[in-house]
């Protein structure tokens, strides 16, 4: 995952308490310390200065400068079929007390370099796993049920002992605080750690979780059944665009600031039957069969069993990222699920997918391992932790649906938004896609946030956040808890936050 770090308002900004502890044995005596199913690889001081991120294809990432630091890489091995490795970055001096571990994305195996080096720099000792594999595919799963408990939730509360026992060591007393920080498959971590060991972190920072993890598997089978029904049913990569401009035209204003973005697109009723073409095709229209296409992929899939919606379809304005399911292929990660674990054939065909019987075969394959659903947090609540959950409403991956889907199930459980709302809240992020990125204000510091509220009492009532292009912010704009929204104050430049007000629509 990649943090994003802006200024931040100072009523944000949280003073340590205590002065930090220096640290109280060596590094490389670590190399020593007996953990259980534990076994110490690498402990090794690293000095302050550039560290070049490995990149793609060979390419080197930007260096990024670090203060000294000691390194120690663990391998974890809780199963008779586990290798999970992991590392934990410890700052040399000017530890702020406290522990981050970070999240991984997909299926991914690896550890980044980058989000531990952005952990290094705010001050915190800064941990993370592989999950327990290498590579981005499912593959590793066929035949290794064990290997699967660990990418679903074992390895990350491992590590997260791991880590607390090395900072304990290392710097004379157990981190004050412990953080968890994720999105994507990082934040549906964060979540299943709320879940399963409320008492592992003290605050999760939950982006764009994808909490029903066999349900949006599911729904990229849907999509990509739809798209590839036939040879007409495809929507070209360029009328996406189409179709988005005409959704920003018929819904921008109902939240009375024209801007080009749709603020809250489940009151958007836009029909993608209004662009459908006269005769024939054209650039600027869609066929009657994309026409269907795309009110598939609107559409949530609902269980012919019980009636609840395996899935929200994705919503309006999410179109310019659409080739994500919608493409020549259907979603890889989504696929991997039936490859692997499911149906375990790496040959399997998505077109064979039967939504008569395979749902059903999906929602057991999972066990209760891939999906963070559970919506009883009265132990994490009990502990005292903080959870900040975001999703992008513009988000083409993971339906932004499942993040409010799962807060009202975590509010009706636990007895409405009195009982929820002092640990646990929601920011939906108005044109944001996946994680970042997209026409919104996608720029923000959930940490800061985090921690204002875990270490100082403030509760996030907003969040500032800021759209940057060009490497300038051309915009800023409260982000609310929801079910509250941004509302324009009615006078004054939709580019300045000032004019916005967080209220209930």
């Amino acid at each position: 995952m990649i943090h994003r770090i802006v200024k931040v308002s100072p009523l944000l900004l949280v003073a340590a308490v205590l002065p930090a502890p220096a640290q109280t044995t060596s590094c490389e005596s670590l190399s020593s310390l007996s953990l259980p199913n534990a076994t110490v690889t690498v402990a090794q001081s690293v000095a302050a200065g550039p560290l070049q991120q490995a990149g793609r294809g060979g390419r080197g990432g930007p260096a990024i400068n670090l203060p000294a630091y000691c390194r120690v890489a663990v391998t974890l091995k809780p199963s008779n079929d586990s290798d999970i490795k992991m590392e934990i970055w410890l700052p040399a001096s000017g530890w702020n007390g406290n522990l981050e571990e970070d999240g991984n994305g997909a299926w991914t195996g690896s550890i980044n370099q980058g989000s531990l080096a952005a952990g290094l720099q705010r001050g915190f000792a800064t941990a993370m796993s592989d999950l327990g594999h290498e590579g981005g595919s499912a593959s590793f799963a066929l035949g290794h049920p064990e290997k699967l408990v660990d990418w679903g939730y074992r390895a990350t509360h491992e590590t997260a002992v791991a880590s607390k026992a090395i900072v304990t060591k290392f710097y004379g007393r157990a981190p004050k605080i412990s953080y968890f920080n994720g999105c994507s498959a990082g934040g549906r971590q964060a979540l299943m750690e709320a879940q399963r060991y409320p008492t592992d972190f003290d605050g999760l920072v939950a982006g764009s979780p994808g909490v029903n993890w066999t349900g949006r598997a599911t729904q990229a089978i849907w999509i990509g059944q739809a798209t590839h029904k036939d040879e007409a049913s495809a929507i070209p990569a360029a009328k996406f665009a189409v179709l988005h401009d005409a959704v920003v035209q018929a819904c921008d204003a109902k939240d009375g600031a024209k801007d080009g973005i749709v603020e809250d697109p489940t009151r958007c009723n836009f029909d993608p039957k209004e662009l459908e073409c006269k005769e024939g095709d054209g650039p600027s229209c869609l066929t009657k069969a994309q026409v269907e296409t795309a009110r598939t992929i609107y559409t949530a899939y609902p269980n012919q069993g019980n009636k609840q919606a395996i899935f929200p379809g994705f919503e309006r304005g999410s179109e310019l990222g659409w080739n994500t399911m919608a493409g020549a292929q259907p979603f890889g990660p989504g696929v991997d699920l039936f490859k692997y674990i499911v149906f375990q054939d790496p040959n399997w065909d998505y077109k064979s997918f039967n939504f008569a019987t395979d749902v059903t075969r999906t929602e057991k394959a999972d066990g209760g391992t891939m999906n963070a659903l559970n919506p009883d947090l009265k132990a994490f609540a009990a502990h005292g932790g903080k959870i900040i959950q975001y999703h992008g409403w513009a988000d083409p991956q993971i339906t932004p649906g499942s993040s409010v889907n799962y807060y009202k199930s975590v509010l009706e459980t636990m007895g409405g938004g009195a009982k929820v709302q002092p640990f646990y809240r929601l920011f939906m992020v108005p044109g944001m896609a996946h994680c970042g990125g997209g026409e919104g204000t996608s720029s923000f510091d959930m940490m800061t946030a985090l921690q204002g509220w875990v270490e100082k009492g403030q509760a996030p009532d907003q969040i500032p956040a800021s759209r940057v292009r060009d490497g300038k912010v051309d915009r800023t704009r409260p982000l609310c808890p929801y079910p509250q929204a941004a509302v324009y104050k009615g006078s004054g430049s939709v580019d300045d936050a000032a004019n916005f007000t967080c209220k209930a629509q």
